[in-house]
């Protein structure tokens, strides 16, 4: 659950014993959305849509999905089911279904054959709904792994984290997919740098030869009943991934495509500083729930 309330739905999909799913975000009509990428090795649909100069501005539904690239597929499954609600941005031709997809790379956690799909989108959308939706190793989190940076042998699970902060009238809530190289962040990294005893295995983090090299990237959803245009959005997702920052190290990585999207609905008016700091704190306090 996102908690911003106005029509905001999340619903799940998931395999357990092939260790994979989707989570599937739906906006109410006319939510203002945006995003960044800041990791190295994204796996996305539609996300160039996002650009603050592109000319359309509102999302209907945002996908976040296992399978690596494979899993983008399950945005199909979210565009049928949202053509059959009526939703879209208005053509000649009918309405298109603005559905943005963002993957993360789980396939060698259970059965690397069953990725999400079309019906699994479907699936997700459908059980999408308000209130108190399970958390953890759910949906998109199913096979997520993290701290991995430092060799295979230190993967621990990761999930599906949350968390909404409210101040005033101003909701901003975070729904996050840790499948990351880097660790949650509890500054014993810098500790050690700082004091000269830290010890690294590799040049740098993730070596090309490295076998977790480019199986990671965390993703996720920042949702406000703040009202911000498209550039606004754009300016909260880049705050967003300041606190992905804050909360894993390394963060942001050549073999994590890191990504947030931010959908604004609009039922408040707020200062957008005010909505930046809370999407920080937000996806750090999302990002820690996981660990």
């Amino acid at each position: 659950m996102l908690g911003v309330g106005g029509g905001v739905l999340v619903g799940h999909w998931t395999d357990e014993a092939a260790r994979t799913g989707c989570t599937v975000v739906v906006f109410p009509e006319g939510t203002t959305a945006s995003g960044e990428i800041r990791g190295g090795a994204p796996a996305t649909r539609d996300f160039a849509l996002l650009a603050p100069e592109r000319t359309v501005s509102q999302v209907d539904a945002v996908v976040l999905s296992g399978g690596s690239a494979f899993g983008l597929a399950a945005a199909d499954g979210v565009m049928r089911w949202c053509e059959e609600q009526g939703r879209g941005f208005e053509t000649r031709g009918g309405r298109v279904p603005i559905v943005v997809g963002m993957s993360l790379y789980d396939l060698t956690e259970g059965d690397g054959s069953v990725r999400p799909g079309p019906d699994a989108g479907y699936a997700a959308a459908q059980a999408a709904r308000e209130g108190d939706l399970p958390r953890g190793r759910v949906g998109a989190g199913t096979g997520a792994t993290m701290d991995k940076w430092r060799g295979a042998e230190n993967r621990r699970p990761g999930g599906l984290g949350r968390a909404l902060l409210q101040v005033d009238d101003v909701l901003v809530g975070a729904l996050v997919a840790v499948n990351a190289s880097g660790a949650i962040n509890h500054g014993d990294v810098q500790r050690a740098l700082i004091d000269g005893t830290y010890q690294h295995r590799h040049a740098e983090p993730f070596a090309d030869s490295d076998d977790e090299a480019h199986t990671n990237t965390t993703i996720g959803v920042i949702a406000t009943n703040a009202t911000l245009d498209k550039l606004g959005c754009f300016r909260v997702a880049r705050s967003g991934h300041g606190g992905m920052a804050r909360a894993l190290l390394p963060a942001h990585t050549d073999g994590d495509g890191d990504a947030l999207v931010v959908g604004a609905t609009g039922r408040v008016e707020a200062e957008i500083g005010l909505v930046r700091l809370m999407a920080a704190t937000a996806v750090e306090t999302a990002i820690r729930a996981v660990g």
